[in-house]
């Protein structure tokens, strides 16, 4: 079933905007084709990916399929996550693994342990889910790479069969990006984001366009890759068990981006 917005006209494409939820993917398992999974579930269910789609898929389903699945018990801690699961309440073993995943420590409180991934991601427990994997002692920690990622499903889409079009038409062709929920500061509550992409730019720059009342935009940048993730959690949801949304209708500029040009340099970073 796709969800569709209301029609008009707006930034980045023209509405209906639809959401599909790709319902029925088989438990994704270790060496699993997960971008042929997804290019058979969308047409066996009447939804096949088109030209101009954006295809989100749950960080998950991507590490369980690439083996990011790390067993607790297995883990040996050193001195410095004995400190800090002490100071935030936490098993060191689990502790262990977040450190290993991370560059640096942002924040520990108790209940709380905020890091800076090795990918430049600001997160709680570096983004290591226990959630979703069967097997207490299991837990999954996020891609090595999420934008290999991201390019690996969609050349699989590409191969599948889906019409990409010619170059310069920039409705023509398929991308990709990997999403997890991350918290925000300041904010209650988790929101979809974009942690790897392929096949488009995930960043919508506006500057130097003019308002409605022909004003010059000088500083609107557009995270136009978090936008279209937090629409997909929409029908992806925590609990559904529905780890890959189509995206149709959104307009977006084709090109080879990392997640990196969504992050902001240290040296802009007023809270670094």
């Amino acid at each position: 079933m796709s969800h569709e917005v209301r029609s008009g006209v707006g930034a980045f494409g023209e509405f209906p905007i639809g959401l599909i939820p790709l319902v029925g993917l088989p438990e994704v398992v270790q060496g699993d084709d997960l971008g042929r999974l997804i290019v058979e579930r969308a047409a066996a269910g009447g939804t096949p990916i088109t030209s101009g789609d954006l295809v989100v898929v749950a960080q998950k389903v991507v590490s369980k399929a690439e083996g990011a699945v790390v067993r607790v018990s297995d883990q040996v801690p050193t001195g410095e996550a004995l400190e800090l699961a002490e100071r935030v309440g936490k098993d060191a073993r689990l502790v262990q693994i977040i450190l290993d995943q991370s560059s640096r420590v942002v924040r520990a409180v108790p209940g709380v342990l905020i890091v800076e991934t090795k990918h430049g991601f600001i997160c709680a427990n570096a983004g290591i889910d226990q959630s979703n994997i069967d097997g207490d002692d299991l837990v999954t920690t996020l891609p090595v790479d999420s934008d290999a990622s991201a390019r690996g499903i969609r050349d699989a889409i590409v191969g599948g069969g889906v019409d990409l079009g010619g170059p310069g038409d920039a409705r023509k062709g398929v991308g990709v990006l990997v999403s997890d929920t991350f918290n925000r500061a300041w904010r209650e509550g988790s929101i979809n984001v974009a942690i790897g992409t392929a096949g488009f730019d995930p960043l919508r720059d506006l500057r130097g366009l003019a308002d409605d009342f022909d004003r010059e935009m000088l500083t609107s940048m557009v995270s136009l890759a978090d936008e279209v993730a937090s629409a997909a959690q929409l029908v992806m949801g925590e609990l559904g068990r529905v780890p890959v949304a189509i995206v149709r209708g959104v307009a977006w500029e084709p090109g080879d981006f990392p997640i990196g040009r969504l992050l902001r340099d240290p040296e802009r970073d007023l809270f670094r």
